[in-house]
């Protein structure tokens, strides 16, 4: 990181009830870390829990997201949560194009752009996930894939455009149960490529964050590459010691 206030957050992909999640919330609003300014945190809990994690949290600095979001406002897309409606349910933030919707909900590079479009459109910040397979790492081509998904996540984005948007390099083959690691100085390398990428396409940065199995072990190592601009935290932060734990790691070490 470079000195600009990271993002440190965490999805909770299909994990907890609304009792869990309002637990979830009871420790966060309870430590000094919900107030933090030295770091921007953010949440993003499944839908069913999106309004009252939202609320639960209004008075605290951390951002409340949703894991996705039709590129349509309303229609006949049954199974569907529009922008609107993340917009009504508190949520300011939307995650884009993770790879297990790319992988088992025939997520493209297509549906992604027009997703990122339409987030901005109505005013919350789209967080695009871009990742490398196994397979496209293995024979060297996680800079073509890094490339392709970028530009095509950039290509209905406005120049001029100044609502926020966040992008997160998740190695495919990093993230889950039985992910690896990203080896530090890799994933710098990727997350430098993907800048000069944007900045190339828009003419100027966006913040680059750093997800795929990020854990106490290894966040401070990772928060302290120059071109990493925050971390995407998965099981490590579902629960909120861990979460909190993490994030104070990270402070102390950038401090």
């Amino acid at each position: 990181m470079t000195g600009e206030r990271p993002f440190i957050g965490t999805s909770w992909k299909m994990n907890k009830t609304r009792a869990e999640a309002a637990a979830f919330c009871d420790t966060l609003r309870a430590s000094p870390l919900a107030a933090c300014t030295e770091a921007q945190l953010f949440v993003i809990p499944p839908f069913t829990a999106l309004a009252a994690v939202a609320d639960a949290l209004a008075e605290t600095a951390v951002i409340v997201g949703a894991q996705n979001a039709h590129w349509a406002d309303a229609g006949a897309w049954t199974g569907e949560i529009s922008p609107l409606q993340v917009k009504d349910a508190g949520g300011t933030l939307v995650e884009i194009g993770h790879s297990e919707r790319r992988t088992f909900f025939n997520e493209t590079d297509e549906t992604v752009a027009l997703k990122a479009e339409a987030a901005i459109r109505h005013g919350l910040t789209p967080l695009i996930c871009i990742g490398d397979t196994k397979e496209e790492y293995e024979a060297g081509r996680t800079a073509d894939a890094l490339r392709r998904q970028t530009e095509a996540a950039l290509s209905r984005i406005d120049r001029q455009t100044d609502t926020p948007v966040l992008f997160a390099y998740e190695p495919v083959w990093s993230i889950g149960e039985g992910g690896t690691p990203a080896d530090p100085g890799f994933a710098d390398e990727q997350q430098a490529m993907v800048k000069a990428i944007i900045t190339e396409r828009i003419g100027r940065p966006l913040p680059v964050l750093y997800g795929g199995s990020v854990n106490p072990d290894n966040c401070v190592v990772l928060a302290k590459q120059p071109n990493i601009d925050g971390l995407f935290i998965g099981r490590s932060a579902w629960d909120a010691g861990g979460y909190l734990g993490i994030v104070r790691q990270v402070l102390d070490a950038i401090s």
